[in-house]
């Protein structure tokens, strides 16, 4: 189920590289962290700790033995025998082109080299590596452990045999690698989010509704119908017996009507940011981040498993949960203790200098 890897390296521990990290540790394969930063142990330890408290509800005993858990003192040292390198820094082009070619230089002869970032072109990050070849955009979606979907993006120098070995890796996690059929910033998912996020945005500013009325309106409609049917078929369903070409001919008209402020954007001045946060403290009342987390988490799974459920084989993510569930069955011996370093006890620690960390 692990794509053929023993080994992976992640280069960043902040909330995604963590969850990359706890992603592939859980799937059982072995991981060497790297980020220089002063604050990466703690975000690490929290991402596991959601992860394995995920993956006990949805694999219990079956998954796998977990992999061990190293960090890196250096680029360098985290690298080294990895079939697999996951680049999670910051999303700035010159750094990330610098890092990726320093990756590239150090990485084995046969590892692939992808990137987390949301929206930065392959072509782009590529052009200073030695061998673009092997690197591609592996774009997950927060939290990384949890999430299916991952968008695969190949530059223009990429070989194919590495977008394919890449899929290979990525589904033996579990995952739903999604190829982009042409190069393009953001991506699929993102370019959709950022839509609905300025006319949110609007809507805020323009007082109409709060964040947390908003936030409503998306999870007591159409965010329940988009979570396992997406938009076009859930479109397919609104056209009736007749199916989409009726609900085009009777809706279509409506774009042309001035609803929404796709092409703008609502500067963002302190009023506006003020706003936004003091209404978002608000919605989370008491909650911290944390308690948060393990609600989406648990939030998640439930509907995961409510998919599952459905038919015989299950239906989208849910299908892919089955799967997973019975791929992890036939692997490892079953886990009989938590993930090495849980308690601070077992956890191989770097062996030099101060402990990396996060963004």
């Amino acid at each position: 189920m692990t794509g053929g890897i023993e080994r992976a390296a992640c280069v960043g521990g902040g909330l995604i590289g963590s969850g990359w990290a706890a992603r592939f540790v859980l799937s059982g394969i072995d991981v060497s962290l790297y980020d220089p930063g002063p604050d990466a142990g703690p975000a690490v330890q929290a991402a596991m700790d959601n992860a394995e408290r995920a993956f006990d509800r949805m694999f219990g005993n079956a998954r796998p033995a977990a992999g061990a858990l190293s960090f890196a003192g250096s680029l360098a040292e985290a690298v080294e025998g990895a079939g697999f390198i996951q680049e999670s820094v910051p999303e700035r082009l010159d750094l990330k082109r610098r890092v990726l070619a320093g990756i590239d230089a150090a990485a084995p002869a046969g590892a692939i080299v992808a990137s987390s970032t949301s929206g930065l072109l392959p072509s782009v990050l590529q052009e200073p590596m030695q061998h673009p070849e092997r690197m591609l955009v592996g774009h997950p979606f927060n939290p990384v452990y949890l999430l299916p979907l991952v968008e695969v993006a190949a530059g223009r120098r990429t070989a194919p045999e590495a977008v394919e070995r890449a899929c290979a890796v990525y589904a033996g996690l579990g995952m739903k690698p999604l190829v982009l059929r042409k190069e393009i910033d953001a991506f699929i998912a993102d370019r959709l989010q950022e839509a609905l996020w300025r006319e949110a945005l609007w809507l805020v500013h323009d007082g109409v509704a709060t964040v947390g009325e908003i936030d409503d309106a998306i999870r007591y409609s159409f965010g329940l119908r988009w979570a396992q049917m997406g938009v076009f078929q859930t479109y397919r369903l609104a056209g009736g017996n007749a199916g989409m070409r009726h609900f085009m001919e009777q809706f279509g008209p409506c774009l042309a009507w001035p609803w929404t402020k796709l092409t703008d954007v609502p500067e963002l001045d302190e009023a506006l940011i003020d706003a936004i946060a003091e209404q978002s403290d608000r919605q989370a009342a008491a909650l911290s981040v944390r308690d948060l987390e393990r609600i989406r988490d648990d939030n998640l799974i439930a509907i995961m498993e409510a998919l599952e459920r459905c038919g015989e084989t299950g239906w989208g993510a849910g299908a892919l949960l089955a799967e997973a569930r019975e791929a992890m069955r036939g692997r490892r011996p079953p886990l009989t203790t938590p993930w090495p370093g849980r308690n601070g006890a077992d956890r191989r620690r770097r062996r030099s200098g101060r402990f990396p960390g996060s963004r």
